[in-house]
């Protein structure tokens, strides 16, 4: 279903063993040779500031280059505060800091190729153009697998499904639903499958050895709610997963001189098997989404007293979940400037106020904050999202 596309990867890591130039001094935006003037209006903002970071220590971007196990980092907030352009700037910073590089967007409502200006759709690795190192992209396609699993469900009896469901890993689940001669709930996407379907690629990025030569991933998370059920989901399959197993252990001594008559003893049990791996799979992705050394969260907010106070739930529910979290991006900063213009003074001053209620937040305030500007350009394309990256990603 989500094909890897292997011949580009194996591309893209013959590739690897050339010696790339980077070039990390230059503040200029360097326009494609091979599409002269597609980005022709990009320029900087000439007031924009470098942004300021705040915390008790220093996390600047050598930092999370130069280390070797923080491979996965993801971003989310409150939707709208730019989420999908510091995921792709960060992306794009990675690769052209000689980083083989992957973005992934886990949101049901992508952005992502509309920020790369590049199609990214139908659930496949797309490479990026531009970065100095290979870039690849993969927007999750919820939709198709809604009806790959409504296909799925309605071909040999059921038999497709389960190999639609096999693909992710999950396959094991539909199973037990058979057994329990729930038809009519198979037919029927279930809820939180766009979430299942993001843990599925977590899987395959642990497991797949296409995806070993990637030693940055970058998650554009969906908004705040959709993020949390995806952390959570790991420990809601591993507990659903231990009570199944548990009540078969229980009835297993009771049934077994029947299904033995009939045959079935070894095939339960290698259902009971396969429950099991999946068991030991999700505990995998719980733990990567707790390790502090292999995951970092970045929280992306915007200087309003809404988007902080959801910014600072949002921190609050994942160390519930152990998720460590060190940055907080707050973006659209207005930068200084001598004008007598009254409605950027009174902005001004609520994103005053707003940076005050950040340092004092019991949430937020051990946090390194990064304030990204507001600047005079759609981010847009790859060397848009270069320069936004060299701004925020110092």
């Amino acid at each position: 279903m989500l094909a890897t596309a292997s011949p580009h990867l194996q591309a893209a890591a013959r590739r690897l063993s050339l010696a790339v130039s980077v070039n990390q001094g230059c503040s200029s935006v360097r326009l494609p040779h091979r599409r002269p003037g597609r980005y022709a209006s990009v320029r900087a903002a000439s007031t924009a500031a470098p942004p300021a970071k705040e915390g008790l220590e220093d996390l600047g971007f050598q930092e999370m280059s130069s280390g070797t196990r923080r491979r996965y980092y993801m971003l989310g907030g409150k939707g709208g505060v730019g989420k999908t352009s510091c995921a792709a700037s960060l992306a794009v910073r990675f690769a052209n800091d000689g980083h083989p590089t992957l973005v992934v967007s886990t949101d049901p409502a992508h952005s992502l190729s509309d920020s790369f200006a590049q199609d990214l759709s139908g659930g496949t690795l797309v490479q990026v153009e531009g970065p100095d190192s290979p870039l690849f992209a993969l927007e999750i396609n919820p939709e198709k697998a809604r009806e790959e699993f409504r296909t799925a469900s309605q071909q040999n009896g059921g038999t497709g499904l389960k190999d639609f469901m096999d693909s992710m890993g999950l396959g094991v689940l539909v199973e037990q639903l058979g057994e329990l001669k729930l038809g009519e709930l198979l037919d029927t996407p279930p809820p939180g499958l766009d979430e299942a379907i993001a843990i599925s690629k977590v899987m395959q990025f642990l497991e797949v050895q296409d995806y070993s030569m990637f030693s940055r991933i970058v998650f554009d998370t969906a908004p705040t709610g959709h993020t949390l059920r995806l952390l959570s989901l790991p420990d809601f399959l591993d507990a659903s997963i231990g009570k199944i197993l548990k009540l078969r252990s229980k009835i297993a001594s009771a049934t077994s001189a029947i299904k033995s008559v009939f045959g079935q003893e070894v095939q339960q049990q290698d259902a009971a098997n396969k429950l099991e791996k999946l068991r030991e799979r999700m505990v995998k992705v719980r733990e990567l989404f707790r390790d502090t050394e292999s995951t970092e969260f970045i929280i992306v907010t915007i200087p309003t007293m809404m988007a902080i106070s959801e910014s600072s739930r949002l921190h609050s529910s994942l160390q519930k979940e152990s998720v460590p979290v060190r940055r907080l991006i707050v973006n659209q900063i207005l930068p200084p400037s001598t004008s007598d213009c009254k409605f950027c003074a009174i902005k001004r001053k609520d994103q005053t106020r707003a940076l005050d209620m950040i340092r004092s937040d019991p949430e937020l305030m051990g946090l390194n904050i990064i304030q990204a500007p507001l600047v005079d350009m759609e981010i847009r394309g790859g060397p848009a999202l270069k320069f936004l990256g060299d701004i925020v990603w110092k």
